[in-house]
């Protein structure tokens, strides 16, 4: 298992979030090692991007999203849901790749802890707050390196571009035109809303 390293981060978000189609997020926790391949995926810029954080610059609350690329951001949403993403580019700019979809590989028992016994593998990790409730990320995870040690993301085959969709982002009121949802096409993996361009 070859750990991406922080030069993959540092390069052009919209590159970054395409190619994260495929790689796997690892999450060690408890002695126990979480993992699940990414099959949908979102970019946040600070140019043009009225739908990001970073869109009106840097403060205390996004000031992870400005770090050099390869950390963790998380970020509390509607007083009671964790999302996270991958921070790209370079130390400054306010870019990031938010993760909405895993398909589960390992851990699937304590995901189903973490989300409920009833739930179906498919329900596990659809969306970015079940996603990170299953894999046990909460606030405290803001700003870890995705080195690995902790949390990470795992290098493997690229996924063909005819098999990736770009569509607009999904939950957004601003920006809604921009295309930079990114997802397997035909997985039964994906969160189940549609892009914002056609609500």
């Amino acid at each position: 298992m070859t750990i991406l390293p922080s030069a993959f981060y540092r390069r052009p978000t919209l590159t970054v979030a395409r190619e994260l189609i495929g790689k796997v997020f690892i999450r060690r926790l408890d002695d126990r090692l979480l993992r699940g391949r990414i099959v949908e995926v979102e970019a946040y810029h600070q140019n043009d991007d009225a739908a990001s954080h970073s869109f009106r610059g840097r403060s205390a609350r996004n000031d992870v999203m400005f770090r050099a690329g390869g950390l963790l951001y998380v970020y509390f949403t509607y007083g009671m849901h964790f999302c996270m993403n991958v921070v790209t580019e370079d130390e400054g700019v306010g870019a990031a790749v938010l993760l909405r979809a895993v398909e589960p590989l390992d851990g699937i028992d304590m995901m189903r802890v973490h989300r409920g016994a009833g739930k179906k593998d498919r329900e596990l990790a659809n969306g970015p707050a079940k996603f990170c409730q299953a894999f046990g990320i909460d606030r405290e995870a803001n700003g870890f390196p995705l080195d690995g040690s902790v949390v990470g993301i795992a290098d493997a085959a690229d996924v063909p571009s005819s098999r990736i969709l770009a569509t607009s982002r999904v939950g957004i009121r601003r920006s809604t035109d921009l295309p930079w949802r990114f997802l397997e096409k035909e997985s039964p993996w994906v969160s189940p809303g549609r892009p914002s361009a056609i609500l």
